[in-house]
């Protein structure tokens, strides 16, 4: 049977509740689309090859971690907005977006699942945005690792090479981690006695400030980082609504 678009939309609010977070975008309903959903896409980033991607999976929701509104919001539609939404308009396709609350979420959120797919027993609130916490410190079991096995599971989980600053102990007890581009966390990493920080993207001050740290810097990618949560919140929804559920893979070496 199909669902609601409004329930759907409660069901993603009251589960990530943006409310919490003063973001850099609008979180829920950005582009109405059909009233009644049998299909829902996922997919990371808002552009025309995942809409078409969703179009030919028949899909009448496409929710996403990056949408298309950032900032004060749309002043003019220039021709790449327009074939955007066309695509959308045209296949009657709804577009939702979380950003900040799908990072922070200690279940389905980007940190909390890369934390445990690196084997973490335990979890601490990290990196605050606006008093918000949006990223997790992760404390591994027996002990901890090595940093080379950590940089390791990293890749394996990642699918690709992490860029690594390689400054840090030998062993690894605690990974601050905030997937995208959280590079701007390094000093707060360690202040909150961690070993290494896992982000996205790098930015060219991090090797001088992960050394000067002792901590170990590692990008893995702000897409490869961003993959896990919104792939779950669709497997959540096709779980909570009975939906058939696709995730839209347009890998991105950022």
């Amino acid at each position: 049977m199909p669902a609601d678009v409004v329930e759907i939309i409660d069901e993603l609010d009251r589960v990530l509740d943006p409310s919490r977070f003063e973001d850099y975008c609008h979180n829920g309903l950005q582009v109405p689309g059909s009233p009644s959903v049998t299909t829902v896409a996922t997919g990371v980033s808002a552009h025309a090859e995942l809409f078409e991607l969703a179009a030919a999976e028949h899909a009448e929701l496409l929710v996403v971690h990056h949408g298309l509104f950032w900032g004060a919001g749309i002043t003019t539609i220039d021709t790449t907005l327009k074939r955007r939404l066309q695509i959308l308009f045209d296949a009657n396709i709804g577009l939702a977006a979380y950003h900040l609350p799908l990072d922070a979420h200690p279940e389905m959120g980007n940190n909390a699942l890369l934390a445990r797919a690196l084997g973490a027993s335990e979890l601490e609130p990290f990196a605050l945005h606006q008093g918000e916490p949006v990223g997790f410190v992760a404390s591994l079991p027996d002990g901890g690792i090595s940093a080379a096995e950590l940089f390791a599971r990293v890749g394996e989980i990642t699918a690709r090479e992490p860029l690594v600053f390689d400054s840090g102990p030998a062993q690894v007890r605690r990974v601050a981690i905030v997937s995208g581009a959280g590079a701007d966390y390094l000093a707060e990493a360690a202040a909150a006695g961690a070993d290494a920080l896992v982000t996205g993207e790098p930015a060219e001050r991090v090797m001088g400030e992960a050394r000067e740290c002792g901590l170990h810097f590692i990008a893995a990618g702000h897409y490869a980082t961003e993959i896990r949560g919104i792939r779950r919140v669709g497997d959540h929804l096709a779980e909570r609504f009975g939906l058939r559920h696709v995730f839209l893979d347009v890998p991105n070496p950022v």
